[in-house]
């Protein structure tokens, strides 16, 4: 029996929660257990999402989780919940779509949702500060409005839940089929130019949309798909976004420049970047991109490796308590390194409170590079949340097969191939499952699997890895698939501990896994299944278009094989 009393986070091997094992909030996971204790004891839920290298998760929890005049309001008023979100992305998208729904605008992390007894929200936010500001209320005044507004009106919230299903249920339209590029056309509308990404800031690398664009021009050589790609991939691997120094990318950038990042360095990101710019390399072959390319792969390669092995989830943006200390430079550190500014911005007063973060003006020698290493070597490197997730790992393989046909000569199938018998061995002749708990997978393992199994047989011709693959695809039939809907859940369908059964239509910190399985199902032959699930994805398109980039990609190509085009699901042969 667990007791509630207490902070019970000490033994989880999430990294995330063990940061808050310490917190003077009696925190708790997320357990049939625990929501049978909420609702047995009429006690509402307060449910915080977050991840290890979350930035504002960490201002948060330093302002109010340490707190012990917020922690005992929290723990007199609510049983507290702590979600990793990468642990539990099922939980993630629920809460966020309920975030979005009462608010109605995007969500993020820190998640903060209030959820009634019986674990269904009626009321959220993000991050909230510990006194009033910005026009935010303090967290301990929505601590007590939300308490009193339970305990007024408990029956007619908890009566909501019939209704707050009904509007997270997603809506689809009678279409079958429809004419994709329009909607395409409409998002290029979106996007900046001049200085690539969406219009304004902050700037987001959305690698959905690129590899669609990079796909449609694949197919039909119209150069209004490929110079948004052609901008985004300049300013990705010449401005402050990328680490020029190690390699790889940030998660975003808070200005219209790409110049300064928040600086934490995410798996998914940067597995997406090796991807986008593989294909990218195939359309406009360039050195400079390649050597991008090397880099990135190399850096994964020696930094994001696991004790088990495997990579891990990501590095934070904040070492020795200070936001980007670790990659950025003061004048005084690099102003002597010779002609270092004919290679990168470099001024007195820098470009960042007053300090360098490194913009190329173009290709820097080796051995300044080996410097500016030196420098940074000195320093404490971020917190490494060292969490395996299959599906990114899966997603790994597949970024190094698309890496090796541009640099054939490095072994990176090879690597591929001695990875995928990692996951062999862990996952599919043991027990398939998304990160620490044996007992949760969710369809992006399964499709990000079977994904890495069709790139690699296609590079290898070796049949064991088709095989695996079609019967991976009737198992996560049978796990996912909901007959009367023609779509997948995210979860297993006879493992769900949430209030609603969450199906999940759009791209997100990596392409859907509806859109994913529908090309799977395309590549393996499995035409009747994905007949039934493109005309899914097709009524939920006629809704949800700006969210469905990688369906958009998906439908296109079944809708060309379905037609007997040359297509494969990078594109279609063009005949000149």
């Amino acid at each position: 029996m667990i007791d509630i009393n207490k902070n019970n986070l000490n033994y989880d091997l999430s990294p995330y929660l063990k940061q808050h094992k310490d917190n003077p909030v009696n925190w708790q996971t997320w357990s049939i257990e625990n929501l049978e204790y909420a609702k047995k004891n009429q006690k509402p839920i307060l449910l915080s999402v977050g991840y290890a290298s979350c930035h504002w998760c960490h201002v948060m929890a330093h302002e109010s989780f340490e707190d012990i005049e917020t922690a005992n309001l929290m723990n007199k008023y609510f049983l507290n919940i702590k979600v990793d979100r990468e642990e539990r992305p099922d939980l993630d998208f629920v809460f966020q779509s309920a975030f979005q729904l009462f608010n109605q605008s995007g969500g993020g992390w820190p998640l903060t949702m209030f959820l009634d007894e019986n674990g269904v929200p009626f009321m959220g936010g993000t991050y909230f500060p510990k006194t009033s500001q910005n026009g935010l209320p303090s967290f301990k005044e929505v601590l007590q409005k939300v308490r009193d507004t339970y305990a007024d009106q408990r029956e007619n919230i908890i009566k909501q839940k019939n209704l707050i299903s009904k509007n997270l249920d997603l809506k689809k339209n009678p279409v079958l089929t429809q004419d994709l590029k329009p909607i395409l056309d409409t998002s290029i509308n979106y996007l900046d130019s001049v200085k690539g990404g969406y219009k304004g800031a902050p700037k987001f690398p959305t690698f959905n949309l690129y590899e669609t664009l990079l796909y449609f021009y694949n197919k039909t050589n119209d150069v209004k798909y490929i110079n948004p790609v052609s901008l985004i991939m300049k300013q990705l691997c010449s401005k402050g976004i990328y680490d020029h120094v190690e390699g790889g990318i940030s998660r975003y950038t808070v200005d219209e420049d790409w110049t300064i990042p928040h600086f934490e360095k995410m798996l998914y990101d940067n597995v997406q970047f090796i991807l986008l710019l593989s294909k990218f390399c195939k359309v406009k072959d360039e050195e400079y991109y390649k050597e991008k390319l090397e880099q990135t792969v190399e850096f994964l390669k020696k930094n994001f490796l696991n004790e088990s092995n495997f990579l891990g989830s990501a590095y934070d943006a904040d070492s020795d308590g200070e936001e980007g200390k670790y990659y950025v430079y003061t004048y005084e550190e690099i102003k002597d390194l010779e002609n270092i500014n004919n290679y990168f911005d470099v001024s007195i007063k820098g470009n960042w409170e007053n300090k360098i973060i490194l913009v190329e003006k173009t290709k820097p020698p080796k051995k300044i590079i080996e410097k500016l290493l030196n420098i940074r070597t000195k320093r404490n490197k971020p917190f490494f949340d060292d969490k395996t997730q299959l599906d990114l790992n899966c997603l790994w393989v597949s970024a190094l097969v698309a890496a090796n046909e541009i640099l054939p000569k490095n072994g990176y199938l090879k690597l591929a191939e001695d990875f995928f018998l990692k996951i062999e061995k862990k996952y599919i002749k043991d027990c398939i499952h998304h990160s620490y708990s044996k007992e949760l997978v969710f369809l992006e393992d399964y499709a990000f699997l079977i994904n890495a199994l069709n790139d690699l047989s296609d590079k290898t011709l070796n049949f064991r890895y088709k095989d695996l693959a079609k019967k991976l695809c009737v198992e996560v039939i049978g796990k996912f698939y909901l007959k009367d809907k023609d779509i997948f859940q995210k979860n297993q369908i006879n493992n769900n501990d949430i209030f609603f059964k969450p199906v999940d239509i759009g791209d997100n910190t990596i392409p859907n896994g509806n859109a994913i399985m529908l090309i799977n199902l395309i590549r393996l032959g499995f035409i009747k299944e994905a007949n039934k699930l493109s005309e899914s994805l097709n009524g939920y398109l006629n809704i949800y278009k700006n969210h469905m980039m990688t369906a958009i990609r998906a439908l296109d190509f079944f809708n060309n094989v379905k037609t007997g085009k040359n297509c494969n699901e990078q594109g279609c042969k063009i005949d000149v």
